[in-house]
């Protein structure tokens, strides 16, 4: 976030933390970070964050789709695939306070 705000300037953060699908019917209390940055002015997403169960595995498809410079748009008009984790990228609607 701090990178992002020093090359971009002004930024719009979505953080969600949540506990996954999966656990609701053990005993888990195992919970899951996610945060999107995004450059205010050209919509890019410019950061992506997830702390939880099999990040890599996540992210990974998340950074092609940064690097061909996929937009909070695009990643809005996206269907999620249910019941995923990944899921989350694509519905976080609220921004942060800030």
């Amino acid at each position: 976030e701090t990178d992002a705000r020093a090359k971009f300037g002004k930024v719009t953060v979505f953080c969600t933390e949540f506990r996954a699908l999966r656990h609701t019917l053990s005993a888990s209390t195992e919970r899951t970070f996610m945060k999107l940055v995004v450059d205010k002015a050209s919509d890019r997403v410019v950061g992506l964050h997830l702390v939880g169960p099999d990040a890599g595995e996540v992210v990974q498809g998340f950074a092609v789709a940064m690097r061909a410079g996929a937009t909070k748009a695009l990643f809005d008009s996206t269907i999620g695939i249910h019941p995923t984790v990944a899921e989350e990228f694509v519905t976080m609607r609220e921004p942060m306070a800030g």
